[in-house]
């Protein structure tokens, strides 16, 4: 079964290779660990009826478990829609973890009235299947229509029920769109009851998907459910660059990363003086170049000199007090930061704490067995052709010495014949 209902694109299931049964390590699209799953219960306990179901996307939702069906996370359920039909989804979570989502998201006991029908029987699931891959080409069509009624709007994905008796159109515009005929005309060609929804940036890349550009699967489509406000003040307080193509993610809309550290920013700012970009001392007006938040460290310059001074935050405090007053100090090098880079910074190498060998024990043996059997290999005198003191030579055979330099076959010399002869 595996959770080919996410936006994903399907895949199989991973883990325990249960079929389905298991949400370990398959497309992780909004999954939950629970937690409270090793742990036993009371022997009266009663497990609590209410489950959360996942669909396509991250949409869940929950219904009641009536007929009190052995579920686990990850099985395939026939549960009951809103209007007629019925649709197929995933289990997600149960027992006492539905309880605490119920609270975190505000929703009473007794609001929920939708109920589980069945477990998805063969059926179903081909029905269900039928419906999802006629999903891609139904899409398109749509988005056709739209073209040729000129409307300004842009269809991103559709989502049909289990039963394939509806479909419900996400779609995404500036402003509001008269989509009357659209859905005429869609009704007419797809014999299907038509829904449509409009959403955000950020809610549509969350149902398509993508890498950002972290390395990452995008935070909406994994686990982000809820969406804040991210404003450029954000990259201010963090003293990054106001560059939008770097800031902008792949919906369009400022990073919603930006504002995980903000409250740490925030915090460590409140020690750090405002309107201090620039302090006067007897030597000129000094300029704030650079400011390190969490070491609280701040870099002026003077006009005519290019090097940067530190100064600790609470240092800048007082010569802006000392400036309010009418006081200047000589210089800001009196008290300037000694930074760490000017001292030499301990490194630490390989420790022998357990009587281990050396890692390299090994280099030193064999770099001096390589000068040893290079010393040996060389001739003693290159110009003497006898041999070495124990050597053996075979004067029956000259051809079978190694030929080398010393031993080469000589011709036999001839005979002077430029000799005078006598009177």
């Amino acid at each position: 079964m595996g959770c080919g209902s996410c936006s994903s694109g399907g895949c199989a299931p991973a883990g325990c290779k249960s079929n389905g049964a298991c949400l370990t390590n398959g497309c992780s699209k909004l999954d939950v660990y629970d937690w409270l799953a090793h742990m036993d219960m009371p022997s009266n306990y009663k497990p609590f009826d209410i489950l959360e179901i996942k669909f396509k996307g991250s949409r869940k939702d929950f219904f009641i478990n009536t007929n009190n069906f052995y579920l686990e996370p990850g099985e395939l359920v026939t549960v009951e829609t809103g209007s007629s039909g019925f649709d197929v989804g995933h289990v997600s979570l149960t027992g006492e973890l539905v309880r605490m989502q119920l609270k975190k998201r505000n929703v009473k006991t007794e609001e929920v009235i939708k109920k589980i029908i069945r477990k998805a029987t063969e059926a179903d699931v081909e029905k269900w299947k039928m419906a999802k891959e006629a999903e891609f080409e139904t899409m398109h069509k749509a988005r056709v229509l739209a073209k040729e009624l000129g409307l300004a709007m842009k269809l991103s994905d559709v989502d049909y029920q289990g039963d394939k008796t509806k479909a419900t159109f996400y779609y995404t515009a500036e402003g509001r769109v008269d989509f009357r005929e659209l859905i005429k005309r869609m009704a007419e060609k797809f014999r299907v009851r038509i829904e449509m929804r409009q959403i955000g940036m950020r809610q549509e890349a969350s149902r398509l998907g993508g890498i950002g550009s972290c390395g990452r699967e995008l935070c909406c489509s994994t686990w982000l459910t809820d969406f804040k406000t991210v404003s450029t003040a954000a990259a201010r307080y963090q003293n990054l660059s106001l560059n939008t193509l770097k800031l902008a993610g792949q919906c369009g809309k400022l990073k919603c990363c930006l504002n995980y550290e903000l409250d740490t920013y925030m915090d460590a700012l409140k020690d750090i003086p405002n309107n201090v970009d620039k302090l006067e001392t007897g030597k000129g007006l000094a300029r704030l170049q650079k400011t390190d938040i969490f070491k609280k460290l701040m870099w002026y310059s003077y006009p005519d000199n290019e090097d940067w001074i530190p100064l600790h935050a609470a240092r800048v405090r007082e010569i802006k007090e000392l400036n309010k007053n009418g006081e200047k100090p000589d210089d800001l090098n009196d008290s300037a930061v000694e930074l760490a880079e000017k001292t030499p910074v301990k490194t630490f190498d390989y420790e022998n704490v357990v009587g281990q060998d050396s890692l390299t024990r090994l280099d030193n043996r064999n770099k001096g067995r390589n000068n040893k059997n290079r010393r040996n290999n060389r001739p003693k005198n290159p110009n003497s052709n006898a041999p070495q003191e124990g050597a053996s030579l075979n004067t029956s055979a000259p051809d079978a010495a190694p030929r080398t330099n010393n031993n080469r076959r000589r011709p036999p010399r001839r005979p002077n014949t430029n000799t005078p002869k006598p009177e």
